[in-house]
């Protein structure tokens, strides 16, 4: 495996919605190897890039395959790439070893449906299992109290970024 100093960011993306109230989607992850303590598993939409596809449908395709949620305005986007890294000790379990973190970009958007659409249990677009186990809507100044501390730089700077839409 090569060193960790050596090994590069996944490219991801990332999905604040906001409703109508100003507050933020948050769902419960599931698990998985990034998620190393049981008090932050709560996180906003976020996920891989494919190869050749661009952000933005990216950030569309990855909100509704966790959510199902369609029904959405863009508000805005953070023009530069937020990295984080994961703990050295789980490299071996994340994304098969191939990563050290990633690099995400980050959008903003506005929820115009019902609450009913939002379906986290049963993932569209072909993802098999689901994401997360709970969803609620949360004020934006909270989130980095709620997720895993290595991602929290990450929601600093999106929270300071976005709050103006609140």
């Amino acid at each position: 495996m090569p060193r960790y100093e050596d090994l590069p960011y996944r490219p991801c993306v990332g999905v604040a919605v906001l409703n109508r109230d100003g507050l933020v989607f948050i769902g419960r992850r599931l698990g998985g190897p990034e998620h190393v303590d049981d008090d932050h598993v709560w996180q906003m939409p976020q996920g891989g890039i494919d190869d050749g596809e661009d952000p933005w449908p990216a950030a569309l395709r990855e909100l509704y395959e966790e959510t199902n949620i369609r029904s959405v305005e863009k508000l805005g986007e953070i023009e530069d790439w937020l990295t984080y890294d994961i703990p050295r000790e789980i490299v071996g379990q994340a994304w098969k070893g191939k990563y050290r973190g990633q690099k995400q970009k980050w959008y903003a958007l506005r929820f115009t449906g019902p609450d009913s659409e939002i379906d986290i249990a049963h993932p569209a677009g072909g993802h098999h299992k689901p994401e997360f186990v709970a969803w609620r809507w949360e004020p934006m100044k909270n989130l980095p109290g709620l997720i895993i501390p290595f991602k929290r730089p990450v929601y600093d700077a999106v929270v300071k970024e976005f709050a103006h839409l609140m």
